[in-house]
C-alpha cells in the first residue's frame, strides 16, 4: 500500500484511538473530558473522507475501516457515556460538586441540597434563597433506566451496517448520521461541566436535561433518527462553489455563529438545525420535483 493511500487510514485510525479513550475515561469516571476525545474523533471522520476525496484515493477498504471505527467511536462510547449519565452516582456527584462550588451572583446565592433523605427518596432540590421559589426536581432510583443506553449501539450497528450497503447514500443520509447523535450526547457532559453555580437558568435547564425521564426520552428519539428514512444532506463538496453547495455554506454559517454566540449549549441546537434545514431541503426539493412534472 502506498503512503498517499495510507494517509486517510491514519485519520481513521485516530478517530478509533479517540473513541477508545472516550469509553476509557468514561469508565474512570471522567466523564467531563471524554467528551473532548469524541469531537478530536469526528474531525478526524470528517477529514479521512475529505483527504481520500482530495487524494483520489477512496476505496472500499477505507468505506470498512470508516464504519467499524464508526462504531466504537459513534456507537458504543456514546452508548456508554449515556449509560454513565443514567447512573443515579453521576447526578449525585455532579450535585456535590455544585455544593463544593457554590458562588456569588449579583448578590444572589445558588443554594444546592443533596441530602441523604433526599438522595434515599431520589430527589435533587434546587433553591435560590432570593426567588420566590425553588425549584423541586424528581429523580428515580432504578438502574434499569441505564440499559436503555443501550439502544444507542443497537441502532448505530444497523444505521452503519445501512449506510455500507445502500448506494442511495453516497451524495447524502438516510437517517441520522452516528457522529451528529454521538455529539449531541457528549454536549450534555460538556455543557454541565463547562457552567458554574451561578449560572441559574443555564443550571435549572441543565438539571431538567439531567433528569432520567429526560436522558431516556434523548436516547429513545436520537436511536429512532438514525434509522428513520428520512433524507439528510452531507457535507461533501464536488466543488467549493456556491451553486449546488447553498444549503451547506447557510448550515456551516449558522454554526458559526451557534458556536460563537452559545458555546457548548450550541452542539445540541446545531443538531436540530441540521435535523431541521433537511426537512426544509426535502419539501423544497420535492415541491421543485412536483412543479416540473406538472
Amino acid at each position: 500500500m502506498s503512503i498517499r493511500r495510507l494517509i486517510p487510514h491514519l485519520f481513521t485510525a485516530g478517530n478509533l484511538v479517540g473513541g477508545i479513550l472516550a469509553i476509557v475515561f468514561t469508565l474512570e469516571g471522567r466523564i467531563d473530558i471524554a467528551p473532548y476525545f469524541i469531537l478530536i474523533s469526528a474531525a478526524l471522520d470528517f477529514l479521512d473522507g475529505f483527504v481520500a476525496r482530495l487524494l483520489k484515493v477512496q476505496s472500499e477498504l477505507g468505506k470498512q475501516l470508516d464504519s467499524l471505527a464508526d462504531m466504537v467511536t459513534f456507537g458504543v462510547a456514546p452508548g456508554i457515556m449515556m449509560y454513565w449519565m443514567l447512573d443515579p452516582f453521576f447526578i449525585e456527584q455532579y450535585v456535590m460538586n455544585l455544593v463544593q462550588d457554590i458562588s456569588v451572583n449579583n448578590g444572589e446565592y445558588l443554594d444546592v441540597i443533596w441530602t441523604i433523605e433526599n438522595a434515599q427518596e431520589g430527589t435533587v432540590i434546587v433553591d435560590n434563597s432570593q426567588r420566590s421559589s425553588g425549584s423541586l426536581l424528581p429523580l428515580t432510583k432504578h438502574f434499569s433506566f441505564q440499559y436503555i443506553s443501550f439502544l444507542i449501539p443497537v441502532f448505530a450497528l444497523f444505521r452503519l451496517a445501512k449506510f455500507n450497503l445502500d448506494e442511495n447514500q453516497k451524495d447524502g443520509f438516510i437517517g441520522l448520521p452516528t457522529p451528529a447523535m454521538t455529539i449531541f450526547v457528549a454536549s450534555i457532559p460538556l455543557i454541565a461541566y463547562n457552567i458554574g453555580a451561578q449560572e441559574l437558568i443555564q443550571l435549572e435547564v441543565l438539571l431538567h436535561i439531567l433528569q432520567p425521564f429526560s436522558l431516556v426520552l434523548i436516547t429513545v428519539i436520537l436511536s429512532i433518527l438514525m434509522v428513520v428514512p428520512m433524507k439528510l444532506f452531507a457535507l461533501k463538496f464536488k466543488s467549493f462553489g456556491w451553486k449546488g453547495n447553498e444549503l451547506r455554506y447557510l448550515f456551516i454559517l449558522s454554526s458559526a455563529i451557534l458556536l460563537g454566540t452559545l458555546f457548548w449549549w450550541s452542539l445540541p441546537i446545531i443538531t436540530v438545525l441540521y435535523l431541521v434545514l433537511s426537512i426544509i431541503n426535502n419539501i423544497t426539493t420535492k415541491s421543485a420535483k412536483n412543479e416540473i412534472q406538472s
